[in-house]
Parts: C-alpha cells; sequence; structure tokens
C-alpha cells in the first residue's frame, strides 16, 4: 500500500486469506453486474501460442513457459482488482482498475441492506479508498483541498463527520487531523456543517503506518459503519430508535403482552390500582 493507490480497505477477522478470496468472490460478482465481465485477451493468446509451440525442445519450452509466467505476472498486476500487502493485521487492501470503489462498495451495502442475505463470513467492514496520499500533516492538507472539492466546494454543500483510525502510526495526532480537514471542508464553503448523528457524507481517514487513505461516503450511520455482518441485521434497533414509524397495528403488537403471565400480572396490577 503506498501513496497514489485506489481501492477498497477490508477488515476481517484473523483469517486475511480467507478474506482476500472473499473479496474477490464478493467485488467480482457485483464488478460483472455492474461493468460488465473482465476481459483476459492476452490470457487467450498466450494459451495459443503454447498449443503451437508443444513440439519444441525442452529448453525453448521453459524458456517459452518463463517468459509466460512473466506477462502472466504483469497482466495480474492490471487487473480489475488485485490484493497488495496493507501494512496491518487483519486488513486487506484490495487495488482497483477501471472502476470507481465507492460506487461498488455502496452498491453491495445498499443491496446486501435491502435483502437481509449474508454474503461473507470473515470479512467485516468494507470501506471505498479514493485516493491515498503520505501520512504527514502537509501532505495530507495539500491532498484534501483538492479531494474533497466534488462534494463540499460552493455550490456544493452538505453535512459531514469525519471518522478516524490509525494503525501502526504514532506520529500523527487524531485531534489535529480532524480538526485541520473539518477547517478545510469549512473553508470550500461555510454553509457546510458538522453533524455527528445523521451526517449526508462521512469523511474516511484511515493510516496505516505511512500511507493516508481517504474516502467521502454516503449513509454511513444507515449501513452500519460500512459493517457487512451488522447490514444484513434485523431492522429491530431502528424500530426501537424511531417508534413513530411503527403502524397501529405494529403499535398494538409491541404493546401488548407476549405471555399468559405477563397477562395476568397486568391484570393484578389494574386490580390493585382500582
Amino acid at each position: 500500500l503506498e501513496a497514489g493507490m485506489r481501492g477498497i480497505l477490508i477488515t476481517c477477522n484473523m483469517n486475511e486469506r480467507k478474506c482476500v478470496g472473499e473479496a474477490y468472490s464478493l467485488l467480482g460478482e457485483y464488478g460483472d453486474l455492474l461493468y460488465g465481465p473482465e476481459q483476459f485477451s492476452d490470457h487467450e493468446e498466450r494459451l495459443s501460442e503454447s498449443e503451437r509451440e508443444e513440439d519444441e525442445d525442452d529448453v525453448e519450452a521453459a524458456l517459452k513457459k518463463e517468459v509466460g509466467q512473466i506477462r502472466a505476472s504483469t497482466e495480474q498486476k492490471l487487473r480489475r482488482f488485485q490484493s497488495v500487502e496493507s501494512g496491518a493485521n487483519n486488513v486487506v487492501f484490495i487495488r482497483t482498475r477501471g472502476i470507481e470503489p465507492e460506487n461498488l462498495v455502496y452498491h453491495i451495502l445498499k443491496d446486501m441492506h435491502t435483502t437481509k442475505k449474508k454474503k461473507t463470513r470473515v470479512i467485516l467492514r468494507m470501506l471505498p479508498i479514493s485516493g491515498t496520499c503520505k501520512a504527514f500533516m502537509e501532505d495530507m492538507k495539500k491532498y484534501a483541498e483538492a479531494f474533497f472539492e466534488p462534494w463540499f466546494k460552493a455550490p456544493n454543500k452538505g453535512t459531514f463527520q469525519i471518522v478516524y483510525k490509525a494503525r501502526n502510526n504514532s506520529h500523527m495526532s487524531r485531534e489535529e487531523v480532524i480538526k485541520e480537514l473539518a477547517g478545510i471542508v469549512g473553508s470550500l464553503n461555510p454553509e457546510n456543517k458538522v453533524d455527528l448523528n445523521n451526517p449526508q457524507y462521512t469523511i474516511v481517514v484511515e493510516i496505516i503506518k505511512n500511507v493516508c487513505c481517504l474516502s467521502v461516503v454516503r449513509d454511513y450511520v444507515l449501513f452500519r459503519k460500512y459493517n457487512l455482518q451488522e447490514v444484513v441485521k434485523s431492522n429491530k434497533e431502528d424500530i426501537q430508535q424511531n417508534p413513530s414509524n411503527l403502524t397501529e397495528e405494529q403499535n398494538s403488537k409491541v404493546v401488548k403482552p407476549e405471555t399468559e403471565e405477563e397477562e395476568m400480572s397486568s391484570k393484578e396490577v389494574k386490580h390493585k390500582n382500582k
């Protein structure tokens, strides 16, 4: 992981190898839906070449095989999704090419939130990373001034919050980073306001070693902080927090005692009150 990359940062529970496999499967599924199947023309060309050269002597065949492996590794680097070393335990970074990671991840979470269908076991959170820079205050400020413009520069505006996480890094100050980035957002348009309860946009700051990963995401609260395990759970918590959203029938069901024992105790209380 280094400056100048785009991709998807994924946290997992101990099993990074399985996490990478799940990520490739999930991203491949939705990537094909949104952007169409990935093309591998070079791979087909290599297969036809190898078939034509089967009758050549061993030395030349071995040489061609080695060249083919080099070409294969080059193609792998240019694929739509490619895992790179993140620099932190239980964190996987999938570099993307030719797609917008924020749109892809939002589509995945929206679909899982709607269907409540669990599709992963070890993946916890999946955060799109729209850009990376060096994790030094001056570099971050310079990068953020241009990075935030599509969302926050006048006439664009919105409510926002900043979430910050640092791994294997001790020279950055959480308070200083949040203060400086919030100041940049305010300077782009004074009408941008902080909202910690239900903001339109959430600025995600993930620092790993000497690299700062940035993104601006929507529906961070609704999608349970972009947690794939939580987003598929039922909406009981939402109902408890927003009882006004219940229908009259649902309200009557909530109020009614669920058991005979509760019903009897309720009658006893009424009798005593009389």
